[in-house]
């Protein structure tokens, strides 16, 4: 089957977020793409290490650190949509998303697919992004926890509750039913214990030393704006849907705003897809290692559909 009656003709691109990587990725992309080859080798050399190595052989906790995550999940995600893009010229086809969006971090790959920046660039600006959000993560400890088959409005009074004067926010809003909280850990812990006895059917702490999407990474946010307001945005060839808001977006400035707060401020993924819905998308190319976005899509909007690189005619990333 063709890339274009996978896809169709009313469809986006999404990219995942940090949390999907996984030792091993990206090598079979790279072993039989000459275009995500290429991307892998190229973040190697502005790196000036092995990342490609990290990808293919781990050691997983190496990949897991934030530092290394953010980098390697971006990487993955902009070789697959590069041998996407190369199998497409090869069926004489081409990519002509109506819109992209990502997860979190997956916005930096949106902006490339967008061609609103370089991935010389973007891979810069993700690089300071994980060292920084890091580097906030050992000065104001914190952590995250999803929490799945509780009301909204049940869920943010114990939010307000559980913070208590301390940091304590919604992070991202991943689909109907799953929320994930960020913030300090002592109201991190007393909003576990209060979703527990107000009847969550899960609640689950994420495998991560940081508070991402809360004020707690406000340095983060400012310091690598200096580097941002460094760079050359261009306009989006399509629209852009911002995690803060779930709407679109369409110009460099406004992607320039977006980015500004982007790692304190919330995912609005929700809003996100129905969004790309509502502007007539019936079909998701998820283009990035692992499969979580189509799980999230599935809740959101039953009668669209979230195909994969396997479905896309590409080994799994």
């Amino acid at each position: 089957m063709s890339l274009n009656e996978t896809l169709g003709s009313t469809y986006g691109l999404i990219f995942p977020g940090q949390g999907s990587q996984a030792v091993g990725m990206g090598k079979d992309l790279a072993d039989s793409s000459d275009a995500a080859r290429q991307i892998m080798e190229r973040a190697d050399e502005i790196l000036g290490f092995a990342l490609s190595t990290l990808c293919y052989e781990g050691p997983a906790g190496e990949l897991n650190d934030t530092y290394n995550s953010q980098t390697a999940i971006f990487t993955v995600s902009i070789a697959a949509l590069r041998a996407l893009e190369e199998e497409a010229r090869q069926n004489d086809e081409y990519l002509a998303p109506m819109m992209v969006a990502g997860h979190s971090l997956g916005q930096f790959s949106a902006m490339v697919a967008a061609e609103v920046i370089e991935f010389e660039n973007a891979l810069r600006l993700v690089r300071e992004r994980g060292r920084l959000m890091k580097k906030a993560g050992i000065s104001h400890p914190g952590g995250m926890a999803a929490v799945i088959g509780m009301d909204d409005v049940k869920l943010a009074e114990l939010v307000d509750q559980a913070a208590n004067g301390g940091v304590l926010t919604i992070a991202n809003l991943n689909c109907p039913g799953q929320t994930v909280i960020s913030g300090e850990l002592a109201p991190l812990d007393r909003f576990m214990a209060l979703a527990q006895d107000a009847g969550a059917r899960k609640i689950a702490r994420l495998p991560v030393s940081i508070a991402s999407h809360s004020s707690l990474m406000a340095e983060a946010s400012a310091e690598l704006n200096d580097l941002l307001d460094s760079m050359t945005l261009h306009e989006p060839k399509m629209p852009l849907v911002a995690n803060t808001t779930g709407k679109a977006i369409n110009t460099a400035e406004e992607i320039r705003e977006e980015l500004r707060h982007h790692a304190e401020r919330g995912v609005d993924w929700t809003g996100t897809i129905r969004t790309m819905v509502d502007n007539g998308i019936t079909t998701f190319g998820e283009l990035g290692p692992g499969s979580v976005l189509a799980g999230l899509n599935r809740r959101i909007d039953r009668m669209t559909k979230t195909v994969g690189l396997k479905e896309l005619g590409l080994p799994s990333a």
